[in-house]
């Protein structure tokens, strides 16, 4: 598993916007500032997380974007998962996105790759947004 500034930023984004009161939308602008994030590319991580119900919109003057869900069902391996794909080290030991790999072949290498998958899926399964708020 290797994060990508998609996940990297979509968490930021995500945690300024579990630190808000429960009844304000967050505008876009105010990410940016906050988090430091390029304005184009945060509003098509946020256009990401909105198909996915992660996050809801409202327009118009009192618009923005609030949490779809509570901070405490919203996991790391939730945003991850949808930005960066496995959190396997390789596809030969993903469990949501298993391929055959070379080290496919190596049963005893593979054994050592799962433990490794499944120590970080355990960790981030485990660590919600509401957790690091």
């Amino acid at each position: 598993m290797k994060l990508t500034t998609k996940s990297e930023y979509s968490i930021l984004a995500l945690l300024y916007i579990a630190r808000q009161p429960k009844d304000k939308y967050v505008k876009v602008d105010e990410i940016v500032a906050a988090c430091d994030i390029p304005k184009k590319y945060l509003e098509l991580l946020l256009m990401a997380l909105r198909q996915n119900r992660i996050i809801k919109t409202r327009r118009g003057n009192q618009g923005g974007y609030q949490l779809a869900r509570t901070a405490d069902q919203i996991t790391l391996a939730d945003i991850i998962r949808l930005m960066d794909g496995a959190l396997a080290p390789t596809e030969s030991v993903s469990t949501y996105f298993h391929s055959d790999t070379p080290l496919s072949k190596e049963p005893n290498l593979l054994a050592v790759f799962q433990d490794i998958r499944d120590y970080i899926a355990k960790k981030l399964e485990k660590l919600t947004l509401k957790d690091l708020v």
